[in-house]
């Protein structure tokens, strides 16, 4: 086994890498950029030397960097990761030539697959059964548009080069597809290096499944079973789970046999992914396969009992395959949900920042966390803005989706903007729950999964009122030398009249006022024209148990000075903030008479000009930030006073590009 591997990666998957190794007695080698020097990864690896700049390209797309460093520290072998440099053929023939072994498949394998069309070819010469369509390497506009029209519609436009939906469009009709096709080499050429496109026939209402694959030197391949994977948002994965509800015994084996051609068709080595369209019907298609490990593999690991990273170890040192076919036992179900940095409620912006509060389930057989993050690191701007990936197990598919229902419920971040609410919209909607769900249903649906501009019920605000004050009590009394003392009591007590305290509470920009009379667990409160009685209530931090008007209720809430957090009974997520009782104001805003950046990114396209008279929500900038193309529309009618960006332009959060004349 190796003694010095180097992780040529970032965040989670370093960390997930880094704990393999200890276990294995392997001595690590970190690498990092200037944004990264207090990184999780950085601390927990035996080493860690510095390799650039905070960009990718100015640090971990630096193959000659890496490898230098892996000569220097006198590491034997290099593990990519996911992402990066993981599915690169030149920096796996580069690290061949140095003479360190690159964790993964060899360069042949991952130039086979790398090139969708290439790909392709290949699969249809070994009977892996394909979708429809164009992938030559003439790449004229025109010609396409021409064989996107012979294909018909709907149909998906896809980077050659590409990985992870990045570029795809879906196209519907001709007058579609010129916009569509610049769109998606904008994205192909910035992402990948290369603007070639290929088309596919666009199956209606598919799913996404796909088989995890092993290859070691000596020419044995298996299957560890499936991974679904339909819940996606824009084709980014949002839940994965095996084994997946839709396969049957024998599509399972047919699709499992497929994924192992594919895999003996390059001769590959080491983890891999093979990955399917499969129609309503169970007819299935060959999609890409991808040459690393993937992000959502700890579902596997949780039903197989195995680890996948230790197998990487393993078979890139020379070993064979710890098992074979007829030996592998999938037990139970796992669920993975990732928690990212990002705001669900304005399209999904991207979000960064300090992690004020980072608060988690506690791990255990059911539960699982993989993160690159602790409370107290920063979310950057120049990475994925993922927090943690959060896998579940348990014996069957309702138990799994319960323990995932829980271990979110008890998750909170401060900081940053997160997905955590939606997941858990997510995990309880039926669609999911009944598993109906397709790969574009969200996108379809999305509104079912946003909250919006929902009003909390008044025993929502009641229940978060009675923790504030508890909180409050419990924080103000400390032990006074004289518990019967009123001057030693928290209730606002005064002579001659009860004593009223005010609670007021804040979230989606409406106040909510409270008023309260009483203490000690038992209170008369107002809210409006409502009113409650609150009699015997018992509260330990995380649960509140009380006679809310003689009707026994109990609420899973954590409250402190500064904000109260509290699951309903349908699980909805309310998060308040304790704003002061006598002063509070909404914020105001001028969007209706700019646009402005709303994060830090690259503009990549600008569509309007000083004078041009533009109608609301009319595309005007197109951005590039965290790995997306933001598109920047008119928030009005009117004509436009100034255009302060340029196409290439590096802009910062709030930077105001277009200003509307009055």
């Amino acid at each position: 086994m190796f003694e010095k591997v180097l992780i040529a990666n970032r965040g989670e998957i370093a960390c997930r890498v880094i704990r393999t190794c200890r276990r294995l007695g392997i001595h690590t080698i970190a690498v990092y950029s200037e944004a990264d020097r207090g990184a999780q990864h950085v601390r927990q690896a035996d080493e860690a030397w510095p390799i650039g700049g905070p960009r990718p390209d100015e640090s971990y797309l630096r193959g000659d960097a890496i490898i230098e460093v892996a000569k220097r520290s006198g590491a034997q072998a290099i593990h990519p990761g996911y992402g990066f440099l993981s599915e690169n053929t030149g920096f796996s023939r580069a690290c061949a030539d140095a003479g360190v072994v690159f964790i993964g498949p060899n360069p042949e394998s991952i130039e086979a697959m790398g090139s969708k069309a290439a790909a392709k070819h290949l699969m249809a010469k070994h009977g892996v059964p394909l979708v429809p369509g164009y992938d030559g390497d003439n790449q004229d506009s025109a010609f396409l548009a021409e064989q996107a029209h012979k294909i018909g519609y709907p149909l998906l436009l896809k980077p050659s080069m590409g990985g992870g939906g990045k570029g795809m469009q879906i196209v519907r009709s001709d007058a579609e597809f010129p916009d569509a096709l610049g769109a998606a080499q904008r994205v192909a050429k910035a992402s990948f290096g290369d603007p070639a496109m290929l088309l596919e026939r666009y199956v209606e209402h598919p799913r996404h499944i796909e088989f995890q694959v092993f290859g070691d030197k000596h020419g044995n391949v298996i299957h560890l079973d499936e991974r679904e994977c339909s819940a996606q948002r824009r084709y980014q994965k949002v839940l994965e789970e095996t084994p997946s509800p839709f396969l049957d015994d024998a599509r399972r084996a047919a699709m499992g046999a497929a994924a192992i051609a594919a895999a003996k068709a390059v001769n590959y080595v080491g983890a891999g992914t093979v990955e399917f369209i499969v129609g309503p019907e169970g007819d299935f298609h060959f999609m890409e396969m991808n040459t690393r490990l993937q992000v959502e593999h700890p579902v596997t690991e949780m039903t197989h009992g195995i680890d996948l990273v230790e197998w990487q170890l393993r078979i890139a040192d020379g070993e064979p395959l710890p098992l074979a076919q007829d030996q592998v036992r999938s037990r139970g179900h796992a669920i993975e949900a990732r928690l990212y940095a990002e705001d669900p409620d304005h399209g999904f912006l991207p979000s960064s920042g300090k992690l004020v509060r980072l608060q988690l389930p506690h791990p255990s057989p059911h539960v699982r966390l993989d993160g690159g993050v602790v409370e107290g690191d920063t979310v950057t701007i120049f990475y994925d803005p993922m927090i943690a990936k959060l896998i579940v197990w348990d014996a069957d598919r309702p138990s799994a989706l319960q323990r995932m229902r829980e271990a979110l419920a008890a998750c909170e971040i401060v900081g940053p903007k997160s997905n955590v609410a939606f997941l858990e919209r997510l995990v309880r909607h039926p669609t999911v729950i009944e598993h109906r769900i397709d790969t574009g249903y969200l996108d379809r649906h999305l509104d079912e999964f946003i909250a919006g501009e929902a009003e909390p019920e008044t025993h929502t605000l009641f229940a978060s009122a009675t923790a504030a004050l508890m909180h409050d009590e419990r924080h103000i009394n400390g032990a006074p030398a004289d518990p019967h003392s009123p001057w030693n009591r928290a209730d606002a007590w005064r002579i001659g009249h009860a004593g009223k305290r005010l609670v007021a509470l804040a979230a989606a920009g409406h106040r909510h006022e409270i008023e309260a009379w009483g203490d000690a667990g038992n209170y008369r409160l107002r809210c409006d024209d409502a009113t409650c009685a609150v009699e015997g209530a018992h509260w330990d931090d995380a649960i509140l148990g009380a006679r809310f008007d003689g009707e026994a209720r109990r609420f899973d809430i954590r409250a402190d000075a500064s904000r109260v957090l509290l699951h309903d009974a349908n699980g909805t997520r309310w998060r308040f903030e304790r704003v002061p009782a006598f002063a509070w104001q909404a914020s105001d805003s001028a969007a209706g008479n700019q646009i402005a950046a709303p994060m830090p990114g690259r503009i990549v396209l600008v569509k309007a000009k000083a004078g041009d008279k533009v109608e609301a929500g009319q595309e005007l900038l197109v951005m590039e930030a965290m790995k997306m193309e933001l598109s920047l529309k008119a928030p009005r009618a009117g004509a436009i006073e100034t255009v302060s960006a340029s196409a290439g332009d590096f802009v910062e959060a709030d930077a105001v590009l277009v200003r509307f004349a009055d």
